[in-house]
């Protein structure tokens, strides 16, 4: 396998250090082409998909990507935003405001956003920090929760990147922070927010991403990380027994997936006598279709439908500088060591090396 080309070398230039954002990703457009390609690059993963390759890759070629792209794109086409995707739109957002809160802390890094399927591509932005001199970066995966679908393939892709690279930089990785006491704290800050402005109903559902049960068999947090970020949740806000639950959303497929299940769930409360629910979804960095169309909109009506009287979406935290601010914690904590400090350090050699990285800048 050949190495991709090297960034031009500077004698005497500062290593800098970058912070890349990643996040699962979007079609380009909300159309039936842009779609196709997409869920092509998506659901070929084989960590997402873990059936034997030969018969999966004739399911998803043969029925999944002629069947599905239309319908999924109708549905991208609600919750599209004048700038974009929204998750790209927010990532994008969140990444700039990361960048300027690091500065302000003292630590004056490159922090770049990515997704890991579709644009901006992962291997375009690691090529872009290399050739901003970045020697040193931290990949910080969008996901509170570690999954091997999600922060494991995260890392399949940074590893293929550096597979072709003559110069690989020196690497961390973030696997998780679901459980940052300043994350909980900013989620738990929105929430309050959010009842203040608009009222609070009876129980508050916390509804994850799903996925197969068969993961949680295999060894995979996830589902435990959920309930624990949950249940942190539930005691940041001084939730009683009963008054909350959690869910799992966006399951695919007829195998059986982790349980119980948002919209079963919601239809059962309206049934019963809960005539008014907030739903939030912890697990989600920024608002997506996962959450602004299946959650706010098909969940909502199926609630309305079955009984429920009044049904609220908690947006997640986006780049609301509480959320950003948390976020820029957890990163200070993997960047210890390398975060060059800003000028004005005590040591004369230290306020060299961070004026000529400031310059560089």
């Amino acid at each position: 396998m050949p190495f991709r080309p090297e960034p031009a070398h500077r004698h005497g230039s500062v290593a800098r250090t970058g912070v890349l954002l990643v996040n699962l990703g979007s079609p380009d457009a909300p159309t039936r082409a842009a779609t196709r390609r997409y869920l092509a690059e998506f659901l070929a993963d084989p960590r997402v998909v873990e059936i034997p390759r030969w018969v999966w890759m004739a399911v998803l070629h043969g029925i999944i990507l002629n069947t599905r792209p239309a319908k999924s794109a109708a549905k991208y086409a609600t919750i599209w935003m004048p700038e974009g995707s929204p998750l790209i739109v927010h990532t994008a957002r969140v990444a700039a405001g990361l960048q300027q809160v690091l500065h302000e802390r003292g630590a004056p890094v490159v922090v770049r956003h990515a997704m890991r399927y579709g644009n901006p591509s992962l291997g375009a932005a690691l090529d872009e920090l290399r050739a901003e001199g970045c020697a040193r970066i931290l990949v910080l995966p969008m996901y509170p929760q570690y999954a091997a679908a999600t922060t494991g393939s995260v890392w399949d892709a940074v590893a293929s990147w550096a597979a072709q690279a003559r110069h690989v930089p020196e690497f961390r990785f973030v696997n998780r922070y679901g459980d940052d006491p300043g994350m909980v704290d900013a989620l738990a800050r929105s929430v309050r927010t959010h009842w203040e402005r608009h009222g609070r109903a009876r129980m508050l559902v916390m509804s994850f991403h799903g996925l197969p049960e068969r993961s949680l068999l295999l060894g995979d947090p996830y589902h435990c990380e959920c309930h624990k970020a949950a249940r942190l949740l539930a005691q940041a806000l001084g939730l009683e027994p009963g008054s909350w639950r959690v869910t799992f959303q966006s399951r695919f497929g007829k195998a059986q997936w982790l349980r119980p299940y948002t919209e079963p769930t919601l239809k059962e409360l309206a049934a019963t006598g809960t005539e008014s629910v907030d739903v939030i979804c912890p697990g989600f960095a920024v608002d997506c279709l996962e959450t602004l169309e299946e959650i706010a909109q098909e969940a909502r009506e199926a609630f309305l439908e079955a009984g429920g009287k009044e049904f609220r979406y908690i947006p997640c935290l986006n780049d609301d500088p509480l959320g950003v601010r948390a976020l820029a914690g957890v990163a200070l904590q993997h960047l210890q060591g390398w975060s060059l400090p800003p000028a004005g350090a005590d040591s004369p050699v230290q306020r060299e090396r961070a004026l000529a990285l400031g310059a560089s800048q």
